[in-house]
């Protein structure tokens, strides 16, 4: 049965479909927010839509191949669907295309009736400490990105072996995934689609502790009861947790009662912390109420320790419980410090962007004239959908509701207009214009055949795939003569 929403939506696009020409709508990004867009908008709109869906990669799927971590195959299912919808004949994909290089946004929305911004977060919030800029700190999404075959961060200046110990500043789930694989008997690994130059540093890794450091306790821990499950009872990994840092206030228990995923991530840790395990061979300190006052380097400026302030909860009446520093610091020894504190999604030439929030500002899915526009003022014909409309939040099933919203007020705004709008010169105008400035545009079938080329590697190597993670590889290997080498 239809929620009253999706049924208004419906009754809606059945009066625009009547009397309209084919809508013409530009997806800019293919990770989860632009597949479940055009999915919504499939739905809704049947044969009266055309898609294109644009990426600044030749790959699709966007933090599905590039986020989500090698040693999570079953989470990368979801693109078994995204490959369904890609291959409707009323969607198209362009890869290798950079919006704001080799084409405006102005360009795109002339040439479609509505345009959907879905190109998520590649941007980083900082520590905004003394260090940060030392050789060997990296925000956790570049490492993600090099151990996952992301051609940006192919060639992050990382040594593993060189490095005993490891801070990672942060306690949510790409925390928890980045200590996973550096901890992981690469044993394990070999298999997946970790990248080769990753796995190859793996290999050769002396590193044996990591330290977590969160600035709350592990009450207030952001990370999921799934993934904190498997990384501590990991049997290579010891567990270790101060008793101190563990002790609960009356806030905490309140909490706990209120919220079982709380209670169980405060089980989890306590009962790993004192759990024996005598075949471990690597070490995860959890350093609660710890926070990142100075990343200390040698006279290379590289690391060689990261300084943390104490910290206690306090009640604020305006913040609600906040961390506050206590003035008494610890120092850890490490080689190598990974930022965790949240992804930041970039602004677009042309297009209003928040940057406190790091978001385009919107109204259910409809972009905003500006930071702080009343609801009603509105850019017309583009919209916005997944991280950048909401911030780096959820789990990928979280962009499905926030399509199905994006797309709702889309179809509510072409079904007010009297008339169709004017028939738009879409995907072939697109690539037109693509080709006539040289761009070497990776359409489904190019990403297919690049696709066959890493599972056939990956068949002859005993892994799911080998990812190709250089520029020229990628396109080399979608059947591209033209050198396009994409850069940020």
């Amino acid at each position: 049965m239809l929620s009253p929403l999706r049924a208004s939506v419906a009754s809606l696009v059945r009066s625009y479909s009547s009397c309209a020409k084919q809508l013409a709508v530009c997806i800019v990004g293919s990770g989860p927010a632009g597949f479940y867009t055009a999915h919504q908008l499939l739905k809704l709109y049947g044969e009266d839509v055309k898609i294109d869906i644009l990426d600044r990669l030749p790959t699709p799927f966007g933090l599905v191949r590039t986020g989500v971590a090698p040693d999570h195959e079953d989470t990368k299912n979801v693109t078994n669907q995204f490959t369904r919808i890609a291959q409707d004949p009323r969607v198209n994909f362009f890869g290798n295309v950079n919006v704001g290089r080799d084409i405006t946004l102005d360009e795109i929305r002339k040439l479609y009736n509505a345009v959907v911004l879905a190109y998520g977060a590649e941007s980083d919030r900082k520590l905004n400490i003394p260090g940060e800029n030392s050789h060997g700190v990296h925000a956790a999404r570049e490492f993600v990105w090099w151990y996952n075959g992301h051609p940006d961060q192919r060639d992050l200046p990382v040594d593993l072996s060189r490095v005993e110990s490891v801070a990672v500043c942060g306690i949510g789930n790409v925390a928890l995934d980045c200590a996973r694989i550096l901890l992981r008997p690469v044993s394990e690994l070999a298999s997946t689609d970790i990248a080769r130059h990753a796995l190859k540093q793996l290999q050769h890794s002396k590193v044996r502790q990591v330290q977590l450091c969160a600035r709350r306790g592990p009450v207030q821990a952001a990370c999921t009861a799934k993934e904190l499950k498997e990384l501590v009872s990991m049997p290579s990994i010891a567990v270790h947790a101060q008793p101190s840092q563990l002790a609960v206030s009356e806030a905490d228990q309140a909490q706990m009662k209120a919220t079982r995923l709380k209670r169980r991530i405060y089980e989890l840790i306590s009962n790993a912390a004192v759990a024996e395990k005598p075949g471990a061979s690597r070490d995860l300190f959890f350093q609660f109420y710890r926070n990142p006052a100075e990343i200390i380097a040698d006279a290379d400026n590289q690391v060689q320790a990261i300084r943390v302030e104490k910290t206690q909860l306090v009640a604020d009446p305006v913040r609600g419980t906040v961390a506050v520093g206590t003035g008494e610091y610890e120092e850890y020894p490490v080689q190598l410090v990974l930022k965790s504190i949240g992804y930041k999604s970039l602004p677009l030439p042309g297009v209003p962007f928040d940057d406190r929030q790091g978001v385009v500002p919107n109204a259910a899915g409809r972009v905003l004239t500006g930071v702080g526009a009343a609801a009603d003022s509105t850019v017309p014909g583009l919209y916005v959908c997944g991280w950048l409309k909401r911030g780096p939040t959820g789990i990928i099933g979280t962009n499905l509701t926030d399509a199905e919203e994006t797309v709702a007020s889309m179809a509510q705004d072409y079904a007010m207009i009297s008339q169709a709008p004017t028939a738009a010169a879409g995907g072939a105008g697109l690539q037109q214009l693509l080709q006539s400035r040289s761009v070497a545009v990776v359409d489904y079938a190019a990403w297919e055949q690049l696709n066959a080329h890493e599972v056939n590697q990956g068949q002859q190597q005993g892994s799911v795939r080998v990812k190709c993670a250089a520029w020229d590889e990628l396109l080399r290997a979608a059947g591209m003569a033209l050198p396009h080498v994409q850069a940020m």
